[in-house]
């Protein structure tokens, strides 16, 4: 049996796929390629270029691949992009979503990780945010995101079929053994863009408000190591695989850096000084978010091994100096 991960090509689904192969697993990638990269995906996984809404290449895949359980990664991911363009963001994030949940249920797969976001919860009353907060995005990526959690608990409770829905915060860094981290050129991100700025592929880099209601006026956020945040999905596959019941879970640390924080170790650790402008607010940044992460410790049994911003910042300078010579 095997597993099928959508968006495996790129950063956050790629470093599932090593996971899962270095865990003896059969993995299937489907990835249209829009922002992902062939090189990314190791000749040990099956790579399928193709678009998660085609039902009929789905149905095939399923049929070819004999596949017990879907990672779903594929979505777009851009805040801005998403206000400025919210019917993209809800035929990709929700409409190819639905598609591909009605595809696997009528094959029989019983078993779904989702990739959600803290989105979903808005701007916050009350930092860290425990999974019981109320859901209130602010942006039509948020929403579009928060529709599929609806889709997959209604789903859930009318057929045999289980999920894990893992609500990310920020997630940062690259794989410790160097084989893969954030590549896509023009990434928002802001450790990425930092750690470009660093390295002169960037002429500084800009701060999208200084006015919010925190200690330095910076957005603040959870980063959470994108290692930390995979083996939290191979908990949550373990957890299906063993008849658990299906969750809404938090991926996160339970405590924040604020924007200007980020870029101060991003300096010490790279060395490197380089400009910063101070800029609007960005349509759709809440002030604060951080993950209450008590859930996802006790009913996964997670336990994070790479808290820590100047590992983070330092393994994504690593990968972002080695990536001309690995794209090209």
């Amino acid at each position: 049996m095997a597993i099928l991960v959508t968006g495996g090509a790129g950063y956050i689904g790629g470093h599932m796929v090593l996971a899962l192969l270095d865990a003896g697993e059969e993995v299937v990638v489907l990835d249209d390629l829009s922002t992902g990269f062939s090189w990314a995906v190791p000749k040990a996984a099956t790579l399928i270029i193709g678009d998660m809404g085609d039902t009929a290449k789905l149905a095939a895949i399923f049929a070819e691949h004999r596949i017990e359980a879907i990672a779903h990664f594929a979505a777009k991911i851009v805040v801005p992009e998403s206000v400025a363009d919210p019917l993209l963001y809800y035929l990709n994030n929700t409409a190819k979503a639905r598609a591909l949940i009605e595809t696997a249920v009528g094959a029989g797969i019983k078993r779904f990780i989702f990739s959600s976001t803290a989105a979903v919860y808005g701007e916050p009353e009350i930092n860290p945010i425990s999974e019981d907060a109320p859901p209130q995005p602010i942006n039509p990526y948020g929403r579009s995101k928060l529709m599929v959690e609806w889709i997959l608990e209604d789903v859930a409770k009318a057929k045999d079929f289980s999920y894990v829905a893992l609500r990310y915060f920020n997630v940062a860094g690259a794989d410790p053994a160097g084989r893969l981290g954030q590549s896509t050129p023009n990434a928002t991100h802001l450790i990425k863009v930092a750690v470009q700025a660093a390295l002169g592929q960037r002429q500084g880099m800009d701060i999208f408000g200084t006015d919010y209601p925190t200690p330095d006026g910076t957005c603040v956020r959870d980063y959470i190591h994108v290692s930390d945040l995979i083996a939290a999905h191979l908990l949550a596959l373990a957890h299906l695989r063993n008849g658990g019941g299906s969750q809404v879970l938090n991926c996160g640390y339970g405590h924040g850096h604020s924007v200007r924080e980020v870029v101060d170790v991003v300096k010490r650790v790279t060395g490197a000084d380089f400009e910063m402008r101070l800029a609007g607010r960005r349509a759709g940044d809440p002030a604060m978010l951080l993950a209450g992460a008590e859930r996802i410790r006790q009913r996964l049994g997670w336990k994070p091994r790479h808290d820590n911003l100047e590992e983070i910042v330092r393994q994504a300078y690593e990968w972002e100096r080695k990536l001309p010579a690995r794209k090209a």
